[in-house]
């Protein structure tokens, strides 16, 4: 129930919600003003379907991308119309627009996530365009009127975020406090003996994924402007900066740290240490969880359960272990147990200074863990818009060319559909309507967006169904339709079913509207639904490109951001113990700087590959290609991530970082620049007999970590066509 609550408060105070509201507003007050004031019902709806493409496009992001990218999006929705417009009553030349502008507009998939969502506002617009055939005179005022509600749209949305830009920045970080608690949540059952171990890795890495897109997402909007003045004067901005830097504290803290699991459970099964190291996380995670809360309420944290008892058991344990012989007997477990004991006391610190930081306090400081500078820069995400990545894949060896001629193809066989199916001719565009929005770039995602839409589509008619013949109010019907709006477009990023089942029923209430005496309506959209996912479904199989394709090129990039990682560590160690472990000196901050971002993009490289694996394991059990292997890389890369930041803190929190263990960190970067056959080079005497203890496990580890990682891509490799090398 308490979990069910927090979920609850997460979407109510989340940018989910804000930006819900935010669209639903946009979308709605173009024929609010020009049909409830001006009685110009019809113009109003044309602007409100224009604000409707632009809503699509508005996304949580930075003021200035997104005003470009709804700016863009406006000019290229209003060449959608006049295109469509004027084609619209020639019968032969609509069919070439219309699929011409299917694959064109899935094209722009080749810039991620913006560019498909730029498309798919174009494709939307087209189709409710093509509802009718427009004569040439009327096809000018359409396209000026439509233009006029993206406008208007983009400049509402725009002033509305200048205004609430530090409450946007506020929810963003909110977002990735979460995941960091649900990360944390994950990492305690890795502690718990009762869960299989390779199970709770998969989630862990799963959820790590997760976190990583939304850590992301907090640099965007936290990281943005700090260098400017304004920083210092500001107690929110402090507030929000003091609290990401914490929260990456806790992330080196915890994740890029290596714990071996196996071990633990093997040695310690379910002993009284075990059960105070997961509790003592789970506390953590809970306390994280009200920080998150209270960012995004605004108000100020507590603590919710303390960790000190289980801290205090497991020191006692520990002396225990002392006392017992087992520091000798094991060396080993006892140091990760003192490790881990460490790491705790540290997180459980870091999380008494974000709890004080949601005071806002008026004297408050930032920290300045990373310089305050331009350098900053390096870690936001940049937008690359050049039409030479759109040529350069117009090629049927490209997965996005595959997909635009899927799509178009899909759009080709609804126009037939509805043409030799007279009864359709009216409704038709609800069909290519439900093909555009399930059609996606993979297999995988198609089919399972196929499933939700279909299934939310007729909860959604079933829903209106009813509410329709409850008999209520004209005010009713008008409160449940825009209530339907706001969550639907709330839920589009969280869940896509129950998106599809409110802005089902927003849709049929507003035809009831615009029609009351339509009562076949609902039957119609279920029916057209029905039939646009028939058809998504059989186009999925045409040219198809499977997850398996991408698999051996997300591996490499994996490994190679392992290797830049491991490079920037060592480079990092050598300028540290030359500056005396100064880390004031230039040269140290440089090298810090360029270590944080290298452990960012190994993150963000490991998040693709995860993310591409499991979408793999939902695709066809034939089209599985070396499961196990991927499945095996993809935790032996995660492993290697956490093993070289405890190698390389430990490295550079040494006296004097010892010459054979870097040399040897040095020898086994090759081996993760591409396929070598062979053999590692031989662990250093000093990692066996004893002289660096905490060095020896970890280095151990790292080693075989590599050699299991080469022996993996030993066997694929193998198998690899010339074109995949």
């Amino acid at each position: 129930m308490n979990d069910a609550v927090s979920q609850l408060q997460r979407f109510l105070f989340s940018h989910h919600l804000y930006s819900g509201v935010r669209r639903a507003a946009g979308i709605l007050l173009p024929i609010t003003i020009l049909g409830g004031i001006f009685g110009w019902y019809g113009a109003g709806l044309i602007a409100t379907f224009g604000a409707l493409c632009v809503a699509f496009i508005d996304q949580p992001g930075p003021h200035e991308h997104r005003v470009r990218e709804m700016l863009g999006g406006t000019l290229l929705s209003t060449l959608t119309v006049a295109i469509t417009g004027l084609a619209s009553s020639h019968p032969l030349l609509i069919w070439f627009v219309v699929i011409g502008q299917c694959f064109a507009y899935s094209m722009l998939s080749v810039f991620g996530k913006k560019g498909g969502q730029i498309g798919f506002a174009c494709l939307l617009l087209m189709t409710v365009t093509m509802h009718e055939a427009m004569p040439t005179n009327e096809v000018w005022l359409h396209t000026l009127t439509s233009f006029a509600g993206g406008l208007f749209y983009t400049l509402f949305s725009y002033s509305l975020s200048r205004v609430m830009h530090v409450r946007e920045k506020e929810q963003a970080l909110s977002v990735a406090l979460f995941a960091t608690a649900d990360y944390i949540g994950r990492r305690a059952d890795m502690y718990d003996c009762s869960r299989d171990l390779e199970d709770s890795y998969r989630k862990l890495v799963a959820c790590q994924s997760s976190m990583t897109d939304k850590h992301q997402g907090a640099r965007d909007m936290v990281l943005r402007g700090l260098a400017k003045a304004g920083l210092i004067t500001d107690s929110k901005r402090i507030m929000l900066w003091n609290l990401f830097i914490e929260m990456i504290d806790i992330l080196e803290t915890l994740v890029a740290t290596r714990t071996d699991y196996a071990l633990l459970r093997q040695k310690l099964g379910n002993s009284d240490a075990i059960l105070f190291m997961r509790d003592a996380l789970r506390k953590m995670s809970v306390d994280l969880d009200y920080i998150a809360l209270s960012v995004s309420k605004e108000t100020t944290a507590s603590h919710r359960s303390s960790v000190k008892a289980e801290l205090r058991a497991l020191e006692y344990e520990i002396e225990q272990m002392t006392r017992n012989g087992f520091a000798q007997s094991d060396p080993n477990t006892y140091n990760l147990c003192v490790e881990i004991l460490r790491r705790l006391r540290h997180s459980a610190e870091i999380i008494e200074r974000m709890i004080e930081a949601t005071q806002r306090k008026p004297n408050a400081k930032p920290l300045e863990s990373v310089m305050l500078d331009q350098s900053l820069s390096q870690f936001l995400s940049r937008e690359h818009f050049r039409l030479r990545m759109i040529t350069s894949n117009l090629r049927l060896d490209s997965p996005i060319c595959r997909y635009a001629l899927r799509v178009a193809l899909a759009a080709g066989v609804a126009m037939t559909v509805w043409t030799l199916i007279p009864q359709l001719a009216q409704q038709g565009y609800w069909i290519l309507l439900t093909v555009l929005i399930i059609m996606k770039p993979g297999f995988a995602l198609t089919r399972q967006r196929n499933g939700w839409r279909l299934v939310g589509t007729l909860i959604g008619c079933t829903v209106a169904l009813g509410i329709m013949f409850a008999n209520l109010s004209n005010s009713w019907l008008l409160a449940i339709m825009v209530l339907s709006t706001i969550i639907g477009g709330s839920m589009l990023q969280i869940n896509y079913m129950v998106a599809s089942i409110f802005n089902t029923n927003a849709v049929l209430l507003a035809f009831h509207f615009v029609d009351p005496s339509a009562a076949t309506v609902i039957g119609d959209r279920a029916l057209d639904t029905f039939i646009g996912s028939v058809i998504s479904f059989a186009c999925s199989y045409f040219l198809p490109w499977w997850e398996s394709q991408f698999m051996p090129s997300l591996t490499r990039a994996a490994i190679s951001a392992n290797r830049e990682y491991l490079r920037a560590g060592l480079k990092y160690v050598t300028v540290f113990q030359q500056s005396g472990q100064n880390s004031l000196d230039e040269q140290v901050k440089q090298a810090d700087l360029a270590w944080r971002l290298s452990r960012k993009n190994a993150y963000v490289a490991l998040s693709n590959l995860a993310d591409a694996f499991y979408r793999m394991m939902l695709e066809p059990h034939s089209r599985q290609w070396h499961a196990v292997e991927f499945n095996n890389l993809m935790i032996q890369n995660h492993t290697l991530a956490s093993q070289i930041a405890t190698v390389i803190h430990t490295l550079a929190t040494s006296r004097e970082a010892p010459q054979p263990m870097t040399d040897h960190l040095l020898a086994l970067v090759p081996f993760l620049e591409a396929h070598r056959s062979g053999y590692l080079p031989p662990l250093p005497a000093m990692v066996s007999d004893g002289s660096q203890p905490t060095l020896s496990y970890p280095m151990t580890q790292l080693h075989n970590t590599v050699a299991a990682i080469d022996q993996e891509m030993s066997i694929i490799h193998q198998h690899l066509t010339p074109a995949s090398l």
